[in-house]
């Protein structure tokens, strides 16, 4: 199955090559550019090989410790064969690569330093335009924000999900098996050997989660936006299509430089709006919120939290795909169409005349889209959900606003009350919810606090707390949890994330005590602690502040300059309105 087919560019072709970017480091007849260009040619290149050729870098986030992007060592060589098919000169610069799996305390730290480091490579090289290779969680967002912010034309390639996972003839998902089998292993339900055996099967190829975690949304969020090849988001890293997939994108950017199609052109208002409505109806990870955010501010437009609530009313979830669907994979999806086929349902709930990558708008680029499985991909008037992925609920515990994913938790707790567990760091829950004899019942409310951007520090993936062992045993699934950390995109439960102001920084949350009530209603899009406002102010009167996590390095400058989750997560000097937009590099 091949993605969909990519449009003619309507765009006149209007750059010359004396109007090159690139031209600055090896054009002019003096001695700074003699350096430049008798460099190249010690790496054996010859002048032919890039005079009136735009010079294309390939931001390429491969390593030996990110499983995810593991093809990329090979898929890099399919970028540049379509890059001098398309007569550019490729360079390869190797970027930050943000391993979900392995980078501590949390990659979410350091998706602002690629970002930083995305920017400059292409700022101080001479680039005329920039292949992004990403795909691991906070990899698209990261390049995402650094190319926008450079201003060269840009296209997006993501590493695709990995196969289906498989155990005992049973199919797995990422993270979200991960989190049911633990679970059960922790109920006594299974044996070490089977949970060895989950090990072992729950992922058996280079890509991305294939349940609809952060990843998957993500790179269907760079496609509603237009910075991906019509389908490229939906195809698996194993399938051939991905190989492709790298070429043509190779091929595309060089004409995107000559056509002077920047990432201003495309990420527009309505755009972004795309992209809300496609995360809502994909059953999108909660962190989308947080990056969308990111993303669109970096782009010069104010997407809040309000836009993601108005959206979550208006459209329905239609992607049957896990941990919000209850049956298929992202393979599954692919198989029913992609993302293209979701699209071509919901087009009255997208602006299809935004421009895309192709030169051509969202509209053509899913004119002939169609779905091969309709339960896979519903239709409107026959959703997985009622409601988009996710709610924004405020109230006293969350003046500026907390998330939920009512898709995927047990429905009970859509209103709910009940005496609040608190925790003020993550080993001390740790340690009460692995007692067996722990006196607690499912209609508690688990907090965890000083999990936020400050306080994890980086906002870690901690907000699906694990369920108390003593109810695990009990046959209890799942309880109301609250935290102002982040989760995994393929978790579940009733897990309430991202509450801001988070503690750390005296948010009301930091003001919560054991035993005191916390109300959700999520219809109502309320949350709320049953404290009256004088003993919160009493309370506040004697909180003492926690002392920063950080006293030097890059850490030190995470502390000082990160904006709270409903900002996006930013630093506040990478604002789009911080200063005047930075020029260009002075040649001497």
């Amino acid at each position: 199955m091949e993605p969909g087919p990519i449009p003619d560019s309507p765009i006149a072709t209007r750059r010359t090559p004396e109007d090159l970017r690139s031209r600055r480091w090896f054009g002019p007849a003096d001695l700074r550019s003699f350096g430049h260009r008798s460099r190249a040619m010690q790496m054996g290149y010859a002048p032919e090989e890039w005079t009136g050729r735009p010079v294309i870098a390939i931001l390429n986030t491969w390593s030996d410790l990110q499983p995810c992007h593991t093809h990329f060592k090979t898929r890099v060589e399919d970028v540049k064969r379509g890059i001098l098919m398309a007569g550019g000169f490729p360079v390869e610069l190797p970027a930050l690569s943000l391993s979900e799996s392995f980078l501590k305390p949390t990659s979410m730290l350091y998706r602002n330093m690629l970002a930083m480091e995305a920017e400059e490579l292409i700022r101080a090289h001479p680039i005329d335009g920039v292949v992004l290779m990403g795909g691991c969680d906070k990899t698209t967002p990261a390049l995402l924000l650094g190319a926008t912010s450079a201003g060269v034309p840009a296209i997006y390639v993501p590493a695709g999900p990995m196969l289906r996972g498989n155990w005992q003839g049973r199919i797995l998902g990422s993270g979200s098996d991960s989190w049911k089998y633990w679970d059960e292993l922790r109920a006594g339900k299974i044996t070490d050997q089977d949970w060895l055996g989950v090990e072992g099967g729950i992922a058996r190829s280079p890509g991305t989660c294939m349940t609809m975690g952060t990843a998957s949304t993500m790179t269907a969020i760079a496609e509603a936006i237009g910075m991906v090849l019509p389908g490229g988001s939906s195809i698996p890293a194993a399938d051939a299509g991905h190989i492709r997939l790298c070429s043509e994108s190779g091929r595309r950017i060089v004409d995107m430089v000559w056509e002077d199609l920047t990432p201003a052109r495309i990420q527009t208002r309505p755009a972004f709006e795309n992209a809300i409505a496609v995360a809502m109806a994909m059953g999108c990870s909660s962190n989308a919120i947080i990056h969308l955010i990111a993303m669109a501010r970096r782009a010069g437009h104010d997407i809040g939290l309000a836009d993601f609530e108005r959206a979550s009313r208006r459209v329905p979830v239609i992607a049957n795909v896990r941990p919000t669907g209850d049956a298929y994979l992202m393979e599954d999806f692919f198989y029913a169409g992609g993302i293209r086929g979701l699209m071509s349902r919901m087009t009255d709930h997208l602006h299809l005349d935004c421009m895309t990558v192709t030169g051509c708008t969202l509209g053509e680029n899913i004119e002939g889209a169609r779905v091969f499985n309709d339960d896979v991909i519903r239709t409107l008037d026959r959703p997985i959900y009622g409601e988009g992925s996710l709610a924004v609920l405020t109230g006293n515990l969350a003046p500026d606003g907390c998330v939920i994913k009512p898709a995927a938790m047990d429905q009970r707790f859509l209103k709910h009350t009940g005496p609040a567990v608190v925790f003020d760091d993550y080993a001390a829950l740790k340690r009460a919810v692995d007692d067996e004899h722990w006196d607690i019942t499912a209609d508690h409310v688990l907090v965890l606090r000083n999990a936020g951007p400050q306080g994890g520090p980086g906002m870690p993936e901690w907000g699906m707390l694990p369920m108390p062992k003593a109810l695990l045993k009990q046959g209890h699934r799942d309880m109301l949890r609250l935290s102002d950390a982040r989760m995994s995109g393929t978790s579940y439960g009733a897990c309430v994330l991202h509450v801001a102001p988070e503690s750390f920084v005296g948010g009301p949350l930091a003001l919560l005590r054991d035993n005191d009530l916390v109300s959700i209603d999520v219809e109502a899009r309320t949350i709320r602690m049953e404290v009256d406002d004088a003993e919160l102010e009493r309370r506040r009167a004697l909180h003492t502040p926690l002392q920063p996590r950080y006293e030097r390095g890059y850490g030190w400058v995470y502390t000082r300059h990160i904006q709270q989750a409903n900002e996006g997560c930013d630093f506040d000097f990478l604002r789009t309105d911080f200063g005047a937009p930075v020029g260009e590099p002075a040649i001497y």
